[in-house]
């Protein structure tokens, strides 16, 4: 019985890690487009907003 505990517990943490990793790829995706909005906005400011002053 106890061994089936664990071959369970094994394949629980199994799970997880895949889980984890997958959720830390859809983080970098969003904050890295976060971060390509930001720069777009701020690029645009510099060419088409700032030389008219």
């Amino acid at each position: 019985m106890p061994d089936k505990d664990v071959e369970v517990n094994k394949r629980e943490e199994e799970v997880e890690k895949k889980h984890d990793s997958s959720h830390v790829a859809s983080t970098f995706i969003k904050y890295a487009a976060y971060l390509i909005i930001f720069f777009g906005i701020l690029w645009f400011l510099i060419n088409y907003i700032l030389p008219q002053f």
